[in-house]
């Protein structure tokens, strides 16, 4: 059984704490680990393969990260250029394993769930494999135990002899319904949320897309021929890739086909998908408030508060969301905290930066925050992993200064390479050839002061660069180096 961990998603109604460029399955939400960190590590079990990842190509190195954080090793990661929503990201994988002459069974994970359970998940998945070994291709629904609108319903009826005892029929598929509706649901006792979690045989699932969704499969199968390769990685062709549906499984291949089934999950399953279900699984005092940072409530109730630096005070407040970065603040009704992904949406089209990254990025040698910035300059405190670089560059617009705060730092400036430790500085003038990199056993930190007539970080032209990142910055790519 091979883990096929879907990590495509951007988290946007878990703003501004979840951003385009470090979505919500890369953060500690829920405990001390990230959610894709979590959600690798209950796949621990007998039988279970090294797991495949789909990402998106911007998060590559944020997956390795977290990856060896936990000291798990992935047998593939397919680099999606941008999403096409879960069916191509399924059927890519399956093709390359069919194409290895290889047909296992296919256990399909969003990276951004919670699942409480551990027993009740391996009691769940023992079930549902006795019917994918059978043909059957396998949903896990969660009862639905109140009336929830942002999820999928799964209408189940008697089984099939040709089912387990225990697995269910499908009916039919509710997308989303009205508060009135999934109440209807609830009361009726026939209803599952959908998990979006799936088993079936790799064979099993290619043949119900090429008789579904024939489009998708060709497109799949061409852009899959022209990727390349390299290692672990498979970086899937952009320009084939473009001409794939968007089409998510559930209406792709789960609504139409006959062998759909449903495995009852009760394992204290939440997807994490807005503030509101954050509330639901996170700790809480006792007027019900689930606090996070440094904060301070007078008289409130049933509110979640997720500070990350400043002091945030509430007085008087009932059912509400307010969450604090450096760069945001929130502020919404719990019960209303489905429509933060509309404005994000909104944010995004008058082009605020603020809907994609976080002051801090992160990038492959480190990360670096923005700390304060004019019309001519720009501060910024860059991190540099022991043993890492960033690449070799140049700008045409602005020169900048690097004083080193900790560690050390080896410089190239032009045909100069020297050393610089703490509360040494350097300057780097403008069109000069450079590059910083950390020779030591510890974190480099510096600060880097730009001055210039133009600091956008598409001045960036990438000479050489070990992690493949050549050529001129694109335009408005939020990348720094």
């Amino acid at each position: 059984m091979i883990p096929v961990i879907l990590s495509g998603g951007s988290g946007s109604r878990l703003w501004p704490l979840s951003r385009k460029l470090y979505p919500k399955q890369f953060l500690a939400l829920t405990g001390q680990r990230t959610l894709f960190q979590q959600t690798l590590m209950r796949l621990d079990a007998e039988g279970m393969g090294a797991p495949i990842v789909v990402c998106n190509e911007e998060h590559r190195f944020i997956v390795s990260e977290q990856l060896a954080g936990i000291g798990c090793s992935a047998q593939a990661v397919l680099l999606e250029p941008f999403g096409r929503n879960t069916a191509p990201a399924i059927a890519m994988v399956a093709m390359k394993l069919v194409a290895e002459g290889r047909d296992e069974l296919l256990l399909v994970l969003p990276a951004d769930h919670v699942v409480e359970d551990q027993k009740a998940l391996q009691r769940a998945l023992a079930l549902a494999t006795i019917a994918a070994e059978q043909g059957a291709m396998v949903l896990f629904g969660v009862p639905a135990s109140k009336p929830e609108t942002g999820f999928g319903y799964i209408k189940s009826r008697p089984a099939r002899d040709d089912l387990p005892p225990g697995v269910l029929a499908v009916e039919r598929f509710v997308e989303k319904p009205s508060s009135a509706k999934a109440s209807e649901f609830v009361a009726s006792g026939d209803y599952f949320w959908n998990s979006g979690m799936f088993l079936f045989r790799c064979s099993r699932y290619l043949e119900e897309l090429k008789g579904h969704e024939p489009d998708i499969y060709d497109t799949c199968l061409l852009a899959l021929e022209r990727s390349k390769h390299e290692g672990d990685s498979v970086a899937i062709d952009e320009a084939t890739f473009a001409c794939c549906p968007d089409n998510s499984i559930d209406y792709a291949v789960m609504e139409k086909t006959g062998r759909a089934c449903v495995v009852p999950l009760d394992a204290g399953w939440n997807d994490v998908g807005c503030w509101s279900s954050l509330w639901d699984v996170q700790g809480k005092d006792e007027h019900g408030n689930a606090l996070q940072g440094d904060v301070v409530l007078q008289d409130c109730h049933n509110c979640l508060v997720h500070g990350t630096g400043k002091l945030v005070t509430l007085v008087g407040l009932d059912d509400l969301v307010v969450v604090e970065t450096k760069d945001a603040v929130m502020i919404t009704h719990r019960e209303r905290s489905q429509e933060v992904k509309q404005l994000v949406n909104t944010l995004a089209a008058q082009g605020r930066q603020e809907a994609h990254n976080h002051t801090q990025v992160y990038r492959p040698w480190g990360a670096y925050d923005s700390v304060d910035n004019g019309s001519r300059f720009q501060v910024k405190h860059i991190t540099v992993k022991p043993g890492a670089q960033l690449s070799l560059q140049m700008h045409h617009h602005r020169a900048e200064h690097w004083i080193v705060v900790s560690g050390t730092a080896q410089v190239t400036c032009d045909d100069k390479v020297f050393l610089l430790t703490e509360n040494q500085s350097t300057y780097i003038p403008i069109a000069s050839v450079h590059r910083l990199a950390n020779p030591g056993k510890i974190p480099l930190e510096i600060i880097e002061v730009q001055s210039g007539s133009y600091l956008g970080e598409d001045d960036i032209q990438r000479l050489e660069d070990v992690y493949g990142r050549t050529g001129k910055q694109r335009e408005g790519e939020p990348v720094k180096t």
